[in-house]
């Protein structure tokens, strides 16, 4: 006859999750790596397929005799709105990293105090008992 062993049920639980969170923890570095590498070879080839396109419209409109330059104002205003893009990029890329690192702060404060927060209920759980605990005379 074997013998099965019997375990408090808390401390299964908690054994399973921190079983579960070293796993995932794990798993966090190689899925950065892996959006990582997939965004970069997505700029990679959305960069080349417009370089290629402009080549071929360039070498279609010299073979053609199509002349292809452009008067002084609308050079302006192109690289003008250009500029205004990628100044319009850098402070969007700015407020997206500092509302990751707002958020971060937030993860990280809750964390910080998670213990603070479980010692004050434990204490208002250890109080209500109390109360209602018959002392002993």
């Amino acid at each position: 006859m074997s013998k099965t062993e019997t375990k408090e049920a808390y401390a299964v639980y908690k054994q399973n999750v921190n079983r579960y969170f070293e796993e995932a923890e794990k798993n966090v570095t190689q899925y950065i790596q892996a959006v990582s590498n997939l965004q970069q070879e997505f700029a990679t080839a959305y960069k080349n397929a417009v370089e290629t396109a402009i080549e071929f419209q360039q070498e279609t409109a010299t073979k053609s005799g199509f002349n292809a330059n452009l008067p002084p104002t609308y050079l302006k205003a192109i690289n003008d709105a250009t500029e205004e893009i990628v100044k319009t990029s850098s402070v969007q890329n700015k407020a997206v990293l500092a509302a990751m690192e707002a958020a971060r702060q937030n993860i990280k404060t809750f964390n910080d105090n998670l213990k603070a927060f479980t010692t004050m209920d434990s204490s208002i759980l250890q109080s209500w008992f109390s109360a209602w605990t018959p002392s002993k005379n």
